[in-house]
């Protein structure tokens, strides 16, 4: 017999099962994450070099970081002069039609290290990397690739990756150099070792362009903290 206790009953038992099923009901699924932009063509595999390069993968430099021709920001420089603000993660070109090539890098912590005027002494294609004394000092493993055993032979592996342009003062080596590197993660970054690293393919496209003897002006800079 259907009781006016066991009808009260059947109605709560419904009310409660109402609630859950309404707020346990899964909204409106998120839409998928956008795929990351597509690399320009420039950033694809570079074949006739002595160590072929790899392209650069899909989502791993941010856009803004892409070489780019942008208007000139620093017009009281001659064209041809290298400006290299770290801070920013930007080296710009300096062109005769009111813009400059820029290029995003990754800073390392001897690039934070020196501000000042210089010029590209000499360049090279593929170089060797010698670990500098105290840098061996600190790494013991980094021995093999010193000065005095003769550095590292070039490759895609090798820290200056496939150009390095050498910037001296006055006749005398900084020890500042513009690089390529073989860690596209890099690039937009403050990281432990090396100066300022371009892309492989950044690196050879500015090597391309820039004489011995050309300008280059490093902008003050602060060291991150999580370099000092």
């Amino acid at each position: 017999m259907f009781t006016r206790r066991a009808f009260l009953g059947a109605a709560s038992a419904a009310f409660v099962s109402g609630c859950t099923s309404i707020g346990g009901r899964a909204g409106p699924a998120a839409p998928p994450p956008s795929p990351p932009p597509e690399m320009p063509f420039f950033y694809g595999p570079i074949l006739d070099e002595p160590f072929p390069i790899p392209a650069v993968p899909r989502g791993v430099v941010p856009p803004q970081y892409w070489r780019q021709q942008v208007e000139n920001p620093f017009p009281e420089h001659a064209p041809g002069t290298i400006v290299v603000d770290p801070n920013a993660f930007y080296l710009h070109l300096v062109q005769a039609d009111g813009t400059a090539m820029r290029y995003g890098i990754g800073v390392g912590r001897q690039g934070f290290s020196w501000s000042g005027d210089a010029v590209v002494q000499y360049k090279r294609r593929w170089p060797r990397w010698r670990a500098p004394d105290e840098m061996v000092a600190r790494q013991p493993e980094l021995a093999p690739y010193s000065v005095a055993a003769g550095g590292m032979d070039p490759g895609l592996n090798n820290p200056l990756g496939a150009r390095a342009l050498y910037l001296f003062q006055n006749g005398e080596d900084t020890i500042y150099r513009i690089h390529g590197n073989p860690e596209a993660h890099s690039i937009g970054q403050a990281v432990s070792s090396g100066c300022i690293r371009l892309l492989n393919h950044d690196i050879i496209d500015l090597h391309d362009r820039v004489r011995d003897g050309s300008k280059v002006v490093v902008r003050p800079s602060s060291m991150p903290a999580t370099l000092a």
